[in-house]
């Protein structure tokens, strides 16, 4: 089955600058949300924001960028979750590099990073996402519960991901995320955690393995799992799949397949994670009222674009074979992060960040399209 594509457009646009990870959702009324990273110098910077477009037309038309968050440091990888009751709830990480103070940016970084105080960093990381490779880092959650419009302080939350938690029909909100990102010593790991009261609170009660050896090639190959997402299956059955990268890189996106795990128990307890035939990264997942899942991911080599796959057995089998190719004419690599979300009249709308022409930066774009 070919996908019908009604149109592929840019949805927001702030030239000269940079904007990427983006999540979308629907509220209980029809209204489509996507949040983002923007206002940006490039890819890793201290200038990123959180902005939110809406559409209340199925995707045909986009709002003006609102700002959600701007902390002093880095504000990134905006997850979007709309409750049925009509809460929304937006997380992100934030991110701090002491070389920033000392260089980038044409001065310009040091120049800002003047006004950051030692106690913004305090305030905005944890103590336990110290990483001497990548910074320091805070994992946050804010809700609104008047559609968005306006919203409560930032709590801490214990895992990061791009799309953020989902929310299950027992009304549990469930996050499977990253814990941290040690690569030195192993100690981080993929986690679920589960929260009872909209995202208020939250409580680890699963784990998966980060940092699985994988044979390859004759040989046993170091690797890490990264930026996974969840899609409840049935009431109980959790499935997600995660970005897989090896390490040492031998080849960008060479062996970059998605990995799959289940959880049949609610998210306490998960399968051993397998590897799926989907090349691509990172996942976005949701099912459709059809009862098929539709995975969304990225593919950074050429043809550079945005992609989809579909299971009809509740994530046994994927269809990969007939992959869904929604965009495959992206100038370079940097590119991706769809999510997708299915309105009341069977139109899927996916955004992404991609490079609208040669020489810009990467702006927020959509594609509608129907199966």
């Amino acid at each position: 089955m070919k996908p019908q594509i009604l149109d592929s457009k840019v949805i927001c646009k702030q030239p000269g600058r940079y904007i990427a990870w983006p999540t979308i959702a629907a509220t209980p009324k029809g209204e489509l949300l996507v949040v983002f990273s923007g206002d940006r110098d490039k890819h890793v910077c201290p200038f990123g924001k959180t902005f939110l477009v809406r559409s209340p037309d199925r995707g045909v038309t986009w709002s003006p960028p609102e700002l959600i968050n701007n902390t002093p440091l880095d504000d990134r990888d905006a997850g979007l979750c709309v409750c049925r009751d009509g809460t929304v709830i937006v997380t992100w990480f934030t991110l701090f590099r002491v070389q920033w103070r000392m260089d980038g940016g044409e001065g310009r970084w040091p120049e800002y990073m003047k006004t950051v105080s030692e106690q913004d960093v305090a305030d905005w990381t944890s103590d336990g996402l110290i990483e001497p490779s990548s910074g320091r880092r805070g994992h946050w959650l804010r809700w609104s519960t008047d559609g968005a419009h306006t919203w409560e302080p930032p709590i801490r939350v214990p895992p990061t991901a791009p799309h953020g938690p989902i929310e299950c029909a027992d009304g549990r909100l469930l996050f499977v995320g990253n814990n941290a990102y040690e690569r030195i010593n192993k100690t981080s790991a993929l986690i679920c955690s589960e929260s009872r009261d909209q995202g208020r609170t939250w409580v680890n009660i699963g784990r998966i393995p980060m940092f699985p050896a994988v044979p390859a090639g004759g040989s046993v190959q170091q690797a890490y799992f990264g930026e996974p997402h969840v899609v409840e299956v049935t009431p109980g059955h959790l499935m997600a799949l995660t970005r897989y990268e090896e390490r040492p890189k031998i080849q960008e996106d060479q062996n970059c397949f998605l990995w799959q795990f289940d959880s049949f128990d609610g998210g306490h307890t998960w399968t051993v994670p397998r590897k799926t035939e989907i090349w691509g990264k990172p996942p976005h997942l949701i099912r459709l009222r059809d009862g098929r899942l539709l995975v969304t991911y990225g593919i950074r080599h050429a043809p550079t674009g945005q992609r989809a796959c579909l299971s009809s057995d509740g994530g046994r089998t994927w269809d990969y074979r007939n992959e869904i190719v929604l965009r495959a004419d992206a100038p370079n690599e940097d590119l991706g992060y769809p999510a997708s979300v299915e309105c009341d009249d069977g139109t899927i709308v996916t955004i992404y960040y991609q490079v609208d022409h040669p020489g810009e930066w990467p702006c927020l774009m959509a594609t509608r399209w129907r199966m």
